[in-house]
Order: structure tokens, then sequence, then C-alpha cells
């Protein structure tokens, strides 16, 4: 349990993340994890709260409006690359080999998430790791109109970033000593994000075995 709590510091130390690479490193994390297929592993949600959160308190010496529109900006300019890659590769990213940076069921995943709630699957999807990465990436492969797209990605990245910075910045400003606690947190957001996750494998499951 000592390991757990060791290993779950060191992925939620948001200081020592972002002291590597600072706000630059929280860009290209956001550019990455929603465009490019191989960035679906990176800790988007928590690192946009804890950021809002240190922005707060002080600990990350950036304005909390250069802040969260500077996120933006990368969620949308990650969207539209994921939606290029899909665009150009087409369908033959369905054939592509599964590897360590990519999963042909993501994909999947992603085009069963877009049937269900179609073009709100670009607004709701940033919200779920894994979706956010592929649902970008599928909009492009079924190529949806560009002007449907940029309109759900902006509306999309507005919603996602200021949703987890804005609430980890107004929550530093009312408790600063939440700082304090960033394992508690970043455990209950992980836990929040991954039900859904993991219903729907469930519901996939259990259809699977009634047929």
């Amino acid at each position: 349990m000592e390991s757990f709590w060791d290993h779950l510091h060191n992925i939620t130390d948001a200081k020592s993340i972002i002291s590597q690479g600072g706000f630059y490193l929280l860009l290209v994390v956001v550019f990455a994890e929603t465009g490019l297929f191989f960035g679906f592993f990176l800790p988007g949600d928590y690192l946009l709260f804890m950021a809002g959160l240190l922005c707060a308190t002080g600990a990350f010496d950036v304005p909390v409006f250069t802040l969260v529109s500077s996120l933006i900006i990368a969620g949308i300019l990650g969207n539209y690359m994921g939606y290029w890659f899909g665009y150009r590769t087409g369908p033959l990213v369905f054939n592509k080999d599964d590897s360590i940076f990519f999963k042909k069921r993501y994909i999947v995943m992603a085009e069963k998430f877009y049937e269900k709630y179609g073009g709100m699957a670009l607004i709701l999807g940033r919200f779920f790791p894994i979706i956010r990465t592929f649902a970008p990436i599928f909009a492009g492969v079924v190529k949806v109109k560009f002007r449907k797209f940029s309109l759900y990605n902006i509306i999309g990245s507005i919603a996602w970033v200021c949703t987890l910075t804005l609430s980890g910045y107004f929550l530093g400003k009312k408790y600063p000593q939440l700082k304090d606690y960033l394992q508690y947190i970043i455990l209950a957001l992980i836990i929040i994000t991954t039900i859904p996750l993991v219903i729907a494998f469930f519901k996939k499951t259990l259809s699977k075995n009634e047929t």
C-alpha cells in the first residue's frame, strides 16, 4: 500500500511535473493527448486541475487568463491534428497493427461513442481518457464536415479546460491547503473519469455474451 501511495505521489506531484517544462510542458501535454494517437496515456485531466490549483496558490507563476486561454488553444490545435491524421489515413487506421502506442480497440471505442452521441462526442469525449484522443481521429476517418468539426472542437476545448482548470483555480483560492492533499484529489479524478469506461466495457462484454 505504501508503494502505491509513493507511485501516486510521483505521478501527481504537479510541482515536479510542471518544473520540468513549466507552462510549455502543459501545452505540449494537452496538445498531444487531444490529437496524437500515442498521447492517450498522458494525464491531461489532473494536470489541468492541478495547474489551476497551483496557479491560485502562487506555486505556478502564470496569470490564470493566460493559462486558460493557452490551454484552450492547445486543445483546439490538438484536435485539429487528430482530425488531419484521421482524414489522411482514412480506413487504413483500422488495419494498423497494435503496438505499445496504438490499440485498434481505442478507435473502435471512439467509433461506438461517436455513434451514440454524434457530434456531441467531440464535446463529451473531452472528459473521458482515451476517447478524447481518438474521437477527433475517428471524426477525420469518417470525414466529418470541417466546419461542423471546428464548432464542436472549439466548444469542447473551452468546456474541458475551463471546467477542470477553473475548478482547481477557484478551489485553490478558497481552500489553499488543498495543495497538501493532491494525491487524494487526483485519485478521485482518476476514479470519476474511469467509471464510464468501465461501465461501457462491461456493457460490451455482456452484450457479446448474450449473442
